[in-house]
């Protein structure tokens, strides 16, 4: 997808409180609505392992640490299941954005200033095309949603290879949704707020963005839509050893 060349980008800092609506769905206080329906690791698995080990880890206060590949782990598990649960994370959030109606927008509408995002999946849609900041979201979170559900793409049996173009997916799957982090912060950060999820957010991204440099998944002039935040969570990064 091509976008714009970015003007200044918006500020997105503060942490949020922990309100009870929307903090407590988040947290199995209540039902979760979600933007499109989580995916469960196998019971008994590797990446149930390692998902069980990624939300361990989490807790160490070290995200740096969190995101690094578990000795002796196969990289490509460790990018597999931690791609599901970032597009849990994003489901999850964007649910609470839809808890209230969005605005009516045309094409070009709804992205970060200086930045549009337009859409292409190279199989239905090969020449990108403008839209929304809502249809864009829509059209990524659709589009992640069938490559993990694509046995070839992400195989769910350990005795399946990988394709040897799997870290491209990831790279391009991890950019999509950091897009869709970009979208939530500055045309629904306002909205986060009243509804008490600012908290999770800015450690969703953080975990998201640490991974992602850890692997190097998304490009520099992607982060730019969030200049202020990221380079905040690139401080910390650099200031955490693994």
């Amino acid at each position: 997808a091509v976008r714009a060349a970015p003007r200044t980008p918006p500020r997105v800092v503060g942490g949020g409180t922990r309100g009870p609506g929307a903090m407590q769905r988040l947290f199995g206080g209540g039902k979760k609505n979600t933007f499109k329906p989580l995916k469960s690791h196998q019971s008994g698995t590797k990446r149930d392992e390692l998902h069980q080990y990624t939300r361990k880890t989490l807790g160490s206060g070290n995200m740096r640490a969190a995101v690094m590949l578990p000795e002796g782990e196969e990289l490509n598990e460790w990018m597999a299941v931690n791609v599901v649960d970032f597009f849990n994370e994003v489901s999850l959030l964007y649910g609470i954005v839809l808890e209230e109606d969005l605005p009516d927008m045309g094409p070009g509408e709804g992205f970060p200033d200086g930045f549009e995002y337009l859409w292409a999946d190279g199989v239905r849609v090969r020449t990108p095309q403008r839209c929304s900041g809502p249809q864009y979201v829509d059209n990524v979170m659709s589009w992640v949603e069938e490559q993990i559900n694509n046995d070839d793409v992400f195989p769910a049996g350990a005795d399946k290879p990988f394709p040897r173009n799997f870290n491209a997916t990831v790279r391009q799957i991890m950019t999509r949704l950091f897009r869709v982090f970009a979208i939530m912060y500055s045309q629904h950060f306002p909205k986060m707020e009243r509804l008490g999820a600012v908290a999770h957010l800015n450690t969703s991204l953080k975990h998201f963005v640490f991974f992602s440099w850890e692997f190097d998944l998304v490009e520099a002039r992607e982060l730019e839509a969030l200049a202020p935040l990221i380079a905040e969570l690139r401080a910390q990064y650099d200031a955490q050893e693994g």
